[in-house]
């Protein structure tokens, strides 16, 4: 028994696996939403996807380049059409980037775009084969890239329209170069590679519809996983992290302390008559309490911090690699917070709370360093409430020297 109550760190209360403890950036409900805004695909997430479809489509313009090169360099085409590849890939890249800037451009879906770069990457080989028909050898691979970069992306009834209006510009320019050129080998081998494509890209894009369908169940699947493990480690009558989670963090960081010597402090949060409040205002009244309480804690604290309920109307808050006085000053911010909110009602000038903090000491348990923390927390109790109370800690072998001294007098 601690203080006539159960131990806080009994069996019932083991500490989950190390991995439970994911960032502890995500102190505040606010991480929580940036932590969803991302999996959703917002904020960074957006940007950085961004960016890889840059890399994507750029990417494959130069390897379409690099191949285009290798005809040069065989003396196949004439240089003067790879100079005019590269001239039109750069005008398009800066013209497409222009419009994604425009107000019209930021208005039109995400698959409209993609849809976009892949017709014009398919146009763009088109008038190459038009120009020049030996390039037709690069249509085939390159149409099968090009379709790979939307099909994540785009519905397959738009890649498979898309397909379709290839094939009849495609037997537009194959119909141009017979009537031009009047040479049947060609329209044959022109016809042949026509016909490959006809019956190889559809099954290609439907195939991978297949995929597409798995990779939207799988990333349904991670989102549901990812709102699993946030709410299992969070409060759902406050917000913040809840005992579990809290623990955890603390074996944790007392684990982390204990290897590399970084300081370690915890503080013990505890409302003032709450018990009178809950009486008086009724449980739903209490709750109201406990979350508002919760919501000015977490605004109080800094970025690492790890804030949750430990229960009842009584918190933990864990400063990882923080000395005592930052976390004195963090925790005396929460006290003058708490006692200057705007309370309505009878609350208005009741409401406080009684903060005991204390550091680390190497060494020492889980337990004696919790302890510790409760024994200053009850020490603001028995002071008069609505403080801070430090309990500085002293080092383990200065204790055993002090005990043995006290012993021989």
């Amino acid at each position: 028994m601690l203080f006539g109550r159960k131990n806080p760190f009994s069996a019932t209360d083991a500490f989950p696996l190390s991995d439970a403890v994911l960032e502890f950036d995500d102190s505040s409900s606010g991480g929580a939403r940036r932590a969803r805004r991302t999996l959703d695909g917002f904020g960074m997430r957006a940007q950085r996807n961004a960016r890889h479809q840059w890399v994507a489509g750029i990417s494959a313009v130069l390897l379409f380049g690099l191949a285009l090169a290798g005809f040069v360099a065989l003396e196949v085409v004439d240089s003067t059409l790879w100079v005019v590849m590269a001239v039109s890939a750069v005008l398009g890249c800066v013209a497409f980037w222009m419009f994604t800037r425009s107000d019209a451009g930021k208005e039109i879906r995400h698959r409209h775009l993609r849809l976009g770069v892949v017709g014009l990457f398919l146009g763009g080989m088109l008038v190459l084969v038009y120009a020049a028909p030996v390039t037709q050898i690069l249509l085939g691979p390159f149409a099968f890239v090009a379709l790979s970069y939307g099909v994540f992306a785009v519905p397959r009834r738009m890649l498979l329209g898309l397909c379709a209006a290839a094939f009849l510009a495609y037997g537009l320019v194959i119909w141009v170069h017979y009537l031009l050129r009047q040479d049947e080998a060609l329209l044959r081998l022109e016809v042949l590679h026509w016909i490959a494509l006809v019956l190889s890209l559809p099954v290609f894009v439907v195939l991978m519809g297949k995929v597409q369908r798995l990779y939207r169940s799988l990333y349904q699947a991670s989102r549901k996983i990812k709102n699993i493990q946030e709410d299992a480690k969070r409060d759902t009558l406050v917000g913040c992290f809840n005992r579990r989670y809290v623990l955890a963090a603390l074996e944790e960081q007392k684990q982390l302390a204990d290897e590399t010597g970084i300081p370690l402090c915890l503080a013990v949060l505890d409302l003032d008559h709450f018990k009178r409040i809950n009486d008086e205002l009724g449980h739903l009244g209490g709750d109201e309490v406990l979350r508002s309480f919760s919501r000015i804690a977490q605004q109080g604290v800094r970025g690492g911090d790890v804030f949750g309920r430990y229960g009842g109307e009584e918190f933990l808050l864990i400063f990882p690699a923080t000395s005592l006085l930052p976390a004195l000053n963090t925790c005396e911010r929460i006290r003058a917070q708490v006692e200057s909110h705007a309370w309505t009602g009878l609350l208005r000038g009741r409401v406080t709370v009684s903060i005991g903090v204390t550091q680390y000491v190497l060494g020492e348990s889980v337990l004696e360093f919790f302890s510790r923390a409760d024994t200053a927390m009850y020490m603001a109790k028995e002071g008069g409430r609505n403080q801070v109370v430090v309990e500085e800690p002293v080092a383990r072998g200065d204790s055993q020297a002090a005990d043995t001294g006290a012993d021989s007098a």
